[in-house]
């Protein structure tokens, strides 16, 4: 059948990389090839349209198999991750009762939030511990005294063997979150020292944290997570080997905790880059084993990039970047509720989330398919531009004396914080697609109602920032501060589409506007066409209408635009859909506002708050 297979390709001819672009170019009829098809990722490299064979002929990355060392190809013969499920609660036995319920549901991961180390003993009351890999993350401070309790807890059932398990001892969580000044790094790894001495009756409880989940949940880009990433790590390999302590027993206690963002194969490429490098970093401190050198990897969907209007797309992006998470082999997946951004998940958002990982477990049997990305010329050609970006990234901050001295003076959150800021403007001129929020809204939906709101953060501590903290600002945030001040307004402004002329150009502008308005949450008035501009003004007068769009083609706005404009004298805003040829014109007669595909979209209606909202 092989051989049968075989023949059918010798009834094509071989068509050349060359052969195929001279055809692209013909039918661009004359564009830019590069500046139509070639993508400039935020990553700093350019993806092209099409990849071929000989593109990773000479990829070294591509010489593996899965469970082989560098594991770029992933750490395991299998793919069968973790399910796990972080448990939300107002207390330790409310805690318990959730967690002794989801493990009967598939769940066989769980993560628990301890504020006292005597809570771990009634967080874990009834779980088998063999069965369960259990998560805890608690203040830096208590991280030594939880240990302590979770490993009494472990010998306690005679499982010191058979746990899996990690603590998230994160000393740099409130330099992130908060902007404290400095890090003491001695009483850090005073701290981390007696960790490992605590832990050491357990050989599979990490206790380590690389956190770069907080890096990418505040608007850093794939390579700067993946970056920050390795040099936290190392960070934390130089500090404990100079401490003394041998590099394998360091390295095998360090837990990765990275986030999964929506872009599918940039991520699917993350992760098989960042197994490729750590193990690499790792073989440099000579461990005597290439187990240790084994990336231990839990990916929780993003917080960036959810959205409290539209909410149930939140789904749809959690399940892409689920999926992106299984295909690039990780050792569990926290898939984030989509109600979280705006509540407390209740029973249904939770089940919902479960039910995600167990779909493709379950009905698309992706735990049974090791590495399906390996030898894909796209994600091998990525894995490598990532890693190469990421690794120059790594190299700057070694350079600068190390991840902990880099946090320690901010440099490491103003660089993210940077990053977060060119997204957000991104997703303000509609560079970067938020569906639902910066694009395609609901109009008529509304969101103040089911926010609950809280003046503490997870942890209990005040909420206020200091210069170096990070910003932490979802992406859709000012979008949905637009759309509640218009809640919260007495008058909902409405808008009304003057349609009028050519038919076509007519519909499409009115769409556009309808969407762009439509994201402060104004009421949209649309319309089939008038034959004046003096009737579309009068009816939408009668509708009591705040905004008049005139929607029409380029040439035919030279002279109603003009006429409408006029004839309306002021009795309500008006705005040209589009960018015609004869703008300039336009505003010399007056006519200020225009909304086309280079507005900035966040700024044009947060001017037409200011004006129709303070009325």
């Amino acid at each position: 059948m092989a051989e049968k297979n075989e023949r059918l390709f010798d009834q094509f001819p071989e068509v050349s990389y060359q052969e195929w672009r001279a055809k692209v170019e013909a039918d661009l009829k004359g564009a830019d090839f590069d500046k139509k098809l070639v993508w400039r990722t935020n990553e700093g490299f350019n993806v092209q349209p099409v990849y071929r064979a000989e593109d990773i002929a000479e990829l070294k990355t591509t010489g593996t198999l899965p469970g082989q060392f560098p594991y770029v190809r992933g750490t395991r013969t299998d793919n069968d991750w973790l399910s796990r499920q972080d448990i939300v609660a107002d207390s330790a036995e409310e805690a318990n009762k959730i967690a002794l319920d989801v493990l009967n549901k598939g769940i066989n991961s769980l993560g628990f939030k301890v504020q006292n180390p005597e809570d771990v003993k009634v967080l874990l009351n009834g779980i088998h511990l063999p069965a369960v890999e259990i998560n805890l993350s608690c203040c830096p401070g208590k991280a030594v005294a939880v240990a302590e309790a979770l490993v009494a807890c472990v010998k306690e059932q005679g499982a010191e063997t058979s746990f899996r398990g990690s603590i998230d001892y994160n000393p740099l969580r409130r330099q992130f979150k908060h902007g404290v000044e400095g890090v003491d790094t001695p009483a850090i790894v005073a701290d981390a020292v007696k960790l490992l001495d605590v832990v050491a009756p357990v050989p599979a409880l990490r206790c380590l944290a690389v956190d770069s989940l907080i890096l990418a949940n505040s608007g850093a880009y794939i390579y700067q997570e993946l970056g920050y990433a390795l040099a936290w790590g190392t960070a934390w390999m130089n500090a404990l080997t100079d401490a003394g302590r041998k590099a394998c027993e360091v390295a095998s206690r360090i837990k990765f905790n990275m986030c999964v963002s929506s872009n599918f194969f940039m991520e699917i490429a993350k992760f098989r880059a960042a197994r490729m490098l750590w193990a690499q970093i790792v073989e440099q401190y000579q461990p005597g084993c290439t187990d240790c050198a084994k990336m231990m990897v839990c990916a929780s969907t993003s917080r960036f990039n959810q959205t409290i209007y539209d909410a149930h797309v939140n789904l749809l992006r959690s399940q892409t970047e689920t999926f992106s998470a299984c295909v690039a082999g990780v050792d569990s997946i926290v898939v984030t509720p989509f109600d979280a951004p705006y509540k407390k998940p209740d029973a249904f958002s939770e089940r919902i989330a479960r039910n995600q990982q167990f779909l493709l477990k379950e009905e698309s049997h992706m735990d049974k398919v090791v590495d399906p990305a390996g030898g894909s010329y796209y994600v091998e050609t990525l894995t490598v531009a990532i890693a190469k970006e990421a690794w120059k990234l790594f190299l700057e901050v070694e350079e600068k004396g190390g991840f902990f001295a880099l946090v320690a003076d901010g440099t490491v959150q103003k660089a993210v914080n940077e990053s977060c800021v060119k997204r957000h403007s991104d997703v303000a001129r509609r560079k970067e697609i938020l569906l639902g929020s910066n694009q395609y809204p609901n109009v008529n939906e509304t969101a103040a109602g089911k926010i609950e709101t809280t003046g503490t953060c997870s942890c209990g501590c005040s909420v206020e920032k200091g210069p170096n903290a990070l910003c932490g600002k979802r992406a859709a945030t000012d979008f949905e501060e637009l759309r509640l001040a218009t809640e919260a307004a007495n008058k909902r402004p409405k808008v009304f589409m003057l349609t009028i002329g050519n038919l076509a150009m007519r519909l499409a502008r009115a769409q556009f506007s309808t969407n762009f308005f439509g994201c402060a949450g104004y009421e949209i008035i649309d319309n089939l066409g008038f034959n004046t501009v003096e009737e579309g003004v009068d009816a939408a007068l009668a509708k009591d209408a705040d905004v008049i769009v005139l929607c029409s083609s380029d040439d035919e706005y030279a002279e109603l635009a003009p006429a409408a404009f006029k004839y309306l004298d002021g009795r309500a805003e008006f705005v040209v859909a589009g960018a015609p040829a004869c703008m300039e014109e336009l505003q010399a007669a007056g006519i200020k506002d225009y909304v086309h595909v280079r507005c900035n979209v966040l700024d044009t209606l947060r001017d037409f708050n200011n004006r129709l909202l303070n009325k």
